[in-house]
Parts: C-alpha cells; sequence; structure tokens
C-alpha cells in the first residue's frame, strides 16, 4: 500500500503536469491567434514573457476602466452608524459579537438609521457600512444628507432634485431668483409636505405659483443639513483655496479640497453647481450673476466648524469666494 509521503509527491507532480499543458495550450492559442510560423520547435519561453505581461497589462487596464465606470454611475457614500443608548425590550442579542446583552436597562446601543443593536463597547468596532432604513427616517429635512441618500438609493437628496427640476423649468427668467424670499408660511407648509410626503410632495405650479417659494425651501433644506454640503472637515482647505492669488494653484487647491468631501456631498454640489450655472446664462432677466449668488449661497453651503465670533465673521467673505469660483468654474472642477 503506497505512503502518504508518496501520495502527496504524485499529487504535486500532477499538478504540475496539469500546469504546464495549460501554458502549452495558452501559448499554441496565442501564436495561432498572431499567425506565427514557428516550425516544430516551439519559441524559448523568454519569447512568450513579454507578450504575457502585455496581455495582463491590457486585461487589467480594462477591469479598472470598466471599474471606474461602474462607480461613477453609482457613487457610494460610506455612511457612520448613528448609535444610541437604547433599552432592549425581551432578550436581545450583539449583532457584532453575538453575545448577550445584559442588563435591565440600558443595555446596549441602538443605530438610529438602520437599526443595528450592539454592546457599547462594540460600537467603535462596528465598520461604517450603514444601510439606512426608511422606517427609521422620519423626516427629509434636518435629516444628515447621506443617511437620507442611502436610505432612498439615490445619487441625490430628493428635496434638491425635485427643487432644481422645478425651478429650471419655469423659474430661470424670474428677476431676483433665490435673492427674493417666499413667504414663510408656504416655506413651512413646503418643508412639512417633504417630511410626510417624501417624493410624492407636489411643488408644482399648481399647488405654488411663486417660484421664490421653492426656491427658499431649497435653501432652507440646504440650510438644515446637520453637515452641510461643503463639510466641516473640507471647510478649512477651502477657506485656504480662497486665499491664493495664482489662477493655476488655486483651481488646483480648489480640486484637493472638493476630494476630502463625501460621496453623496460631493454628487449634490456638483449638481447644484451645474444648475446655479445655469441661473447666470440668465442673467439679463433674474438679475443674478455668480457674485449675488455666491453672496446668498455662501453661508448656506458652509458653516465654520467651532470657530470663534471674530474668524466666523471674517470667513465670510471667503465663503462667498468659495461659492462663486465654484459657479465660474463648474465645468473645469466637476
Amino acid at each position: 500500500m503506497p505512503s502518504r509521503e508518496s501520495y502527496e509527491v504524485h499529487k504535486e507532480e500532477k499538478s504540475l503536469v496539469q500546469k504546464a499543458k495549460r501554458e502549452a495550450n495558452q501559448e499554441d492559442i496565442l501564436a495561432a491567434a498572431l499567425v506565427m510560423r514557428m516550425g516544430p520547435q516551439k519559441p524559448p519561453a523568454t519569447f512568450w514573457q513579454p507578450l504575457k505581461l502585455f496581455a495582463y497589462s491590457q486585461l487589467t487596464s480594462l477591469v479598472r476602466r470598466a471599474t471606474l465606470k461602474e462607480n461613477e454611475r453609482t457613487p457610494k457614500s460610506e455612511k457612520v452608524h448613528n448609535f444610541k443608548v437604547h433599552t432592549f425590550r425581551g432578550p436581545h442579542w450583539c449583532e457584532h459579537c453575538a453575545s448577550f446583552m445584559w442588563g435591565l436597562m440600558a443595555q446596549g446601543v441602538k443605530c438610529a438609521d438602520c437599526g443595528l443593536n450592539v454592546h457599547k463597547q462594540c460600537s467603535s468596532l462596528v465598520p461604517n457600512d450603514c444601510k439606512p432604513d426608511l422606517r427609521h427616517i422620519r423626516k427629509v429635512y434636518s435629516c444628515d444628507l447621506t443617511t437620507l441618500v442611502r436610505a432612498h438609493d439615490t445619487a441625490r437628496p430628493m428635496v434638491v432634485d425635485m427643487c432644481i427640476r422645478e425651478i429650471e423649468s419655469r423659474g430661470l427668467k424670474s428677476e431676483g431668483l433665490y435673492r427674493i424670499s417666499g413667504f414663510s408660511d408656504s416655506l413651512e407648509e413646503v418643508k412639512m409636505a417633504f417630511d410626510k410626503d417624501g417624493e410624492k410632495t407636489d411643488i408644482s405650479v399648481n399647488a405654488y405659483e411663486d417660484i421664490n417659494i421653492i426656491a427658499g425651501a431649497l435653501k432652507l433644506y440646504l440650510r438644515d443639513l446637520p453637515v452641510p454640503i461643503i463639510s466641516y472637515d473640507a471647510y478649512p482647505r477651502f477657506i485656504e483655496a480662497a486665499k491664493l492669488t495664482d489662477p493655476e494653484k488655486k483651481l488646483e487647491a480648489f480640486r484637493e479640497a472638493l476630494a476630502l468631501l463625501p460621496p453623496s456631498h460631493s454628487e449634490t454640489l456638483k449638481y447644484l453647481m451645474a444648475h446655479l450655472k445655469r441661473v447666470t446664462q440668465n442673467e439679463k432677466f433674474n438679475l443674478m450673476n455668480a457674485e449675488n449668488l455666491a453672496i446668498v449661497f455662501g453661508p448656506t453651503l458652509m458653516r465654520a466648524p467651532n470657530l470663534d465670533a471674530i474668524t466666523a465673521l471674517n470667513d465670510i467673505r471667503y465663503q462667498r469666494q468659495v461659492v462663486e469660483v465654484l459657479i465660474k468654474n463648474e465645468e473645469a472642477l466637476f
């Protein structure tokens, strides 16, 4: 009876033979594809190495381009869990470590966006893979932008998409667009409608004839975001970029700052800037150029993170410059 060692040696030899056959077949196929006459003798192994490397590099490039196109088509937004201390009724197990959650009160924490239940000590170990559930999202306004986008599986918040579509369909030539405010009662009505009905909200001309109400509702949504479109982490880089005087260095600094934004924020900002650029193209009717729009949207899109009052006040002019640069260079930056 053959020993285990001889069996392993035989198995390894068989594997090597099969591998050699596969490589030989690949070489024959490639030679046939290139219509090469090699004669009875096959070329040396060194002959095939450059061709193999070239084929591998081309395949890798195709896969990378396909992956990039897919990522551009469906931008992914990493989402941190919104854990809050919770008292569970009945027995519960941690969904991270699978251990029992002991105690009568405050046994662990629960994600307010997706409902994940874990120990408090496990919450720091959970990856940032929160997938918000619409059952846990009670409002649209004042809801974290990434949370709303992931809950509805969209590229941008519905409020931004719907309001901009409505404005572009009938309001681009409206004088003082975004500068003139709508009635506060009507704005509150639109806000409550979005919170209650979501994408089914009616903001057509039949419901709100004054386009300034729709423009005001969009500004209110952006202003109420817990984390502004230009996030707190990226804020200092945008302010530094606005202070530069060299045009080329300024644009490059803006590109670097934009790369720091969360995907959902970047996608929303891109869509909004393209819209505001179209608003400026109707300046002779609406009297709103890039500078005027920047004055309106500067404090709306970016807020100083935990800065003292004097510094925040000094930043206002740079906030305006940031938005103005983004509008004027929309095609180059996005």
